[in-house]
C-alpha cells in the first residue's frame, strides 16, 4: 500500500459491518417469506453475497440474489439482470452497492424496478460518502464517511474474503 492510500476499514471491520446491515435488514423485513438483494455489478454484488451469506443464517425468510448490470458511464438508464422480472415482482427488493458517492448509480439501479409492483425498495451501501447530486436515500449504510471531492473511495471486496479492504486515496 502507498502513501497516498488510507486504510478506513480492514477486512474484520468490514465483516462486522455486513453482520450489522443484515441484522438490519432482517428487522426490517420479518414478516417477509421473500426478498431480494439486487447487487449492481460488481462491488455491489459481491456485497450482496456477503449479506445473503450472513442472512441465511439468521433470517427465516428465502433470500434471492439478482445481479443488476449498468452502463454506468452512459447518460440514460441502460440496463439488465441476470434473472426475469417475476423474481422480483411483489416482493421485497434491497438494491445494494458498495459506495454511494452522487447517487447516480443507485439511482440508475432503481430505475431497473419501477415498472415493476413490488412490496418496497430498501437501499444499501458499504460506504456513504455524502457528496449526492440526485435525491438517493440511504437505508443501510455501514460507514458514512466524509470526504473531499478529489478524494476517492476504493473498496476491495476479496471472493474468500482474505483481502478485504476499504482506502481513501
Amino acid at each position: 500500500m502507498d502513501e497516498s492510500h488510507v486504510l478506513v476499514l480492514d477486512k474484520n471491520q468490514i465483516a462486522q459491518k455486513i453482520n450489522r446491515i443484515a441484522y438490519q435488514i432482517l428487522e426490517d423485513n420479518l414478516d417477509e417469506k421473500e426478498i431480494v438483494l439486487a447487487g449492481i455489478w460488481d462491488r455491489g454484488y459481491k456485497l450482496a453475497i456477503r449479506l445473503k451469506s450472513v442472512l441465511e443464517q439468521i433470517a427465516n425468510f428465502e433470500v434471492t440474489l439478482l445481479r443488476v448490470d449498468l452502463e454506468k458511464l452512459n447518460n440514460k438508464l441502460n440496463a439488465k439482470t441476470d434473472l426475469n422480472e417475476s423474481s422480483w415482482k411483489g416482493k421485497v427488493i434491497i438494491l445494494v452497492d458498495d459506495v454511494l458517492n452522487s447517487g447516480k448509480t443507485l439511482a440508475y439501479g432503481l430505475g431497473v424496478f419501477l415498472n415493476t409492483p413490488h412490496k418496497k425498495i430498501r437501499t444499501v451501501v458499504l460506504v456513504d460518502r455524502s457528496h449526492k447530486i440526485f435525491p438517493i436515500a440511504t437505508d443501510f449504510v455501514g460507514l458514512q464517511l466524509a470526504t473531499i471531492l478529489k478524494e476517492h473511495v476504493d473498496v476491495v471486496l476479496d471472493v474468500e474474503g482474505e483481502e478485504d479492504r476499504v482506502y481513501l486515496s
